[in-house]
Parts: structure tokens; C-alpha cells; sequence
């Protein structure tokens, strides 16, 4: 059991609902069997009771490998199996008239008719309803379903079979096939909506980086570009004083120094604001985008009055940890706490979405560098950070920085 949860742990949330939905068109391979080789087993004379499951068995078979080749092809894992839907078409074809034959001209008497109407309608159904997963379009399936509801009819009427009973039997593939064509098209267009919105996610995460850039890229931009146009300026300007021999040279040079040791700093406040986080800003963004992904987050605690170089370091604890349960996880619940005790802040961040690996133990996700980074900056201020597994599929993150001396009588009050 323990391999088995590690399998299936490791998988994302599309290759869990791929799994699922692939092996729940293998199951229709033995409902088939189950519900179509039996009884024309249990209804056939001796002499037939072994010919008709067996070719049942080969039908269910052919229609599970044309369904895995399909599914693969509806990812676009490989070309259209066109050769392996001719075939199980033609295979269903051959059986279902065969089944017709036996039923009106083969010997038996009613037990084996009533085998093979089975047979027919089964076979018909399940390898009709199987092919609409290996062709697109709306009007595409609903010709598969139609033409084998046309079909049924013209192998019963040119046989002799009567027309009420062939009706009966064509109402019968209609629903059971109409049915099967439901749930393969249905099953397809979730499979695809699932991938499609984990890419979304992906996308969007990719898209919050591009903008934070954008936007130290801007500020930059708004402090350097004026400063450097100022100093090009008053260069020129020197350059030109100088060539004319004026004293005036030496105070533009001046101003142009002042003018770069201002933009140092400036650049130094633009890299210090990028890289502080405000905590209580953090959290809430958290919190934002967590129920944006569908992830229920309870943010516990307050983050007033905290020094500002613990809030920074707590802030890139909360965003990384956000960051790995939107990409590492399949979360569905989050919690955030912040609590002052002792004088020093503990931050908690746990969730129920941890990747169980072969041995038991939950992934970080990437070799963990995102927590390396951290326990690096949280090092540097005296802090110490703990991750790892909590109660088997919860991992927890637990941050603690000591206060200052000077705010640690007052930082219990939160």
C-alpha cells in the first residue's frame, strides 16, 4: 500500500484525472465481458458456449488498447491510431452480423438467439461507443452513433429478423451506445479542462514574475533615467567649460559627483523596498492568491509592530511557502500563523497538500533550494526554519526570529 500511495502521490493533480479516466475505460473492457461474455455463456448450448465469451474477450481487448491509443492521441502524444479504429470498426462489424446469422438461421433454438441478440447488442454498443473516442467534432460522434443505429437495423431487416424486434434491438444500441458516446466525450473534455487549467496556473504564476520584474525594471528605470540624463548634461558641460579654460568646469564636475553618489542611494532604496517585505502584505497577498487557485487559507495572528527586518524575512518566509503550495502540492486547505511567545515570532505554514515520496517522505519540491535560501536569510538575523512532514499528507513550515531586545517586552502583545 505504501508503494502504491507513493505512485500515486507523486502524479499531479491532470495525471491523477488521466490515470482515473484511463483505466476507467480498461473497466468497460470487463464490463463488457461482464455484462455481455456471461450471459451468452450462461445462455448458450455447449457447443457454442466457448466461441461466443471468446469473442466477447477479443472485442473487450481490442476496444481497451483502442482506447489507450486514443487517449494518448486526444493529448497529442501521438498521431490518430486510424489503423487500430479500422480495425476494431471492421471487428465489431463482423461479429454483430455473425451474431445476427446465429440468431435467425444457427441451430440452438432460443437459448442461442437469445445469446447472440446479447452479443449483438453489447458488442455493437461498446465498439461504437469506444470509437467516438478516437474521432473529434460534435458531428463526428453523433455519425458514429447514428450509423450504428442505422447499421443494427439493415444487418436485422435483410436477415429476416422482424421489424418490431429490430426496432427493439436498434432503440437498445441507441441508449446503450448513445450512453458509452456520452461518457468517452464527456470524459475526454474533462481530461482536457483539467490540463488546461493546471497550464493556467502555471501561466499565471509565470506572469506574477514577469510583472514583479516589470516593475523593478520600471522603478529603475524612473530613478536612473533622469539621473543619468543630469550627469550626461552637466559632463557635456564640463567638457566644454574646461575647453575654454573657465573655473566654472570644476563645479559642474562637483554637482555631476553629488548627482551620482544621489542615484546610489536612490538605487540602494529601490533594492532595499524590492527585497523588505511587508508582512502583513504578504499575508494578505497570500491569502488573495490562494483563494484565487482554489485553496482555502485561515491567516491566524497580526504582524503590527514587528521590526521591520523580522517582518522582511517572515514576508519571504510566507512567500515562499505560498509559491511551493501552488506549485509542488495539490493542496485543498491552507493555514498561516503568527504568533509572538518568549520573545520571539514563530510563523507557521501548513497545508494538505504534501507529495509522499517511495520512502514515506515529503518533497520540497526543486532539491529544496527555495528553503535553503531561506533558512539562509533567516540564519543571518539569528532565525531558525523547520519543514518537513506532519500527520503523513501535511507538511508544515515553521519559521522563528528572535526580537530585539528593545520591542521584546512589547512584542507579546500581539
Amino acid at each position: 500500500m505504501q508503494a502504491t500511495g507513493g505512485w500515486w502521490g507523486r502524479k499531479s493533480t491532470p495525471g491523477k484525472v488521466e490515470t482515473y479516466t484511463r483505466w476507467s475505460f480498461h473497466f468497460f473492457a470487463m464490463v463488457e465481458v461482464a455484462a455481455v461474455g456471461l450471459p451468452a455463456f450462461a445462455q448458450a448450448g455447449t457447443g457454442l458456449a466457448a466461441w461466443l465469451p471468446a469473442v466477447v474477450i477479443v472485442h473487450a481487448v481490442l476496444c481497451s488498447r483502442t482506447a489507450s491509443q486514443a487517449l494518448d492521441w486526444t493529448r497529442g502524444r501521438r498521431e490518430q491510431p486510424v489503423r487500430l479504429l479500422g480495425a476494431l470498426g471492421t471487428v465489431t462489424v463482423l461479429i454483430a452480423v455473425g451474431s445476427v446469422v446465429l440468431s435467425e438461421r444457427g441451430p440452438g433454438g432460443e437459448q442461442v438467439a437469445a445469446a447472440a441478440s446479447t452479443v449483438f447488442v453489447g458488442v455493437l454498443s461498446f465498439g461504437a461507443g469506444t470509437l467516438t473516442l478516437g474521432v473529434r467534432g460534435r458531428w463526428h460522434v453523433l455519425a458514429v452513433v447514428a450509423g450504428s443505429v442505422a447499421g443494427a437495423l439493415l444487418v436485422q431487416l435483410p436477415l429476416g429478423v422482424a421489424a418490431p424486434a429490430a426496432l427493439g434491438t436498434a432503440f437498445a444500441v441507441l441508449v446503450t451506445c448513445g450512453g458509452l458516446a456520452f461518457t468517452s466525450v464527456f470524459s475526454v473534455w474533462l481530461l482536457d479542462a483539467v490540463y488546461e487549467l493546471d497550464e493556467a496556473r502555471e501561466t499565471r504564476a509565470r506572469l506574477a514574475v514577469a510583472e514583479e520584474r516589470l516593475r523593478f525594471g520600471r522603478d529603475l528605470h524612473d530613478v536612473m533615467g533622469r539621473n543619468l540624463s543630469v550627469i550626461a548634461l552637466k559632463s557635456e558641460l564640463a567638457v566644454q567649460l574646461a575647453r575654454r579654460g573657465r573655473a566654472e568646469a570644476v563645479e559642474q564636475m562637483i554637482e555631476v559627483q553629488r548627482i551620482a553618489r544621489e542615484s546610489q542611494r536612490e538605487v540602494r532604496d529601490v533594492v532595499r523596498g524590492y527585497r523588505e517585505a511587508d508582512l502583513r502584505l504578504e499575508l494578505a497577498g497570500a491569502q488573495g492568491v490562494l483563494a484565487a487557485a482554489g485553496i482555502d487559507c485561515e491567516v491566524t495572528g497580526d504582524a503590527a509592530g514587528l521590526p521591520v527586518e523580522v517582518q522582511s524575512a517572515l514576508g519571504w518566509v510566507v512567500r515562499e511557502a505560498t509559491t511551493n503550495v501552488l506549485r509542488h502540492g495539490d493542496a485543498g486547505r491552507c493555514v498561516v500563523g503568527v504568533r509572538v511567545a518568549g520573545g520571539r515570532v514563530v510563523l507557521t505554514v501548513e497545508n494538505d497538500g504534501a507529495k509522499v515520496g517511495d520512502g514515506g517522505e515529503v518533497s520540497e519540491g526543486s532539491g529544496g533550494a527555495g528553503l535553503i535560501g531561506l533558512r539562509e536569510r533567516l540564519t543571518a538575523i539569528g532565525g531558525e526554519l523547520e519543514a518537513g512532514a506532519v500527520d503523513g499528507d501535511r507538511f508544515r513550515v515553521v519559521a522563528t526570529v528572535p526580537l530585539p531586545s528593545a520591542t521584546g517586552a512589547g512584542g507579546g502583545a500581539s
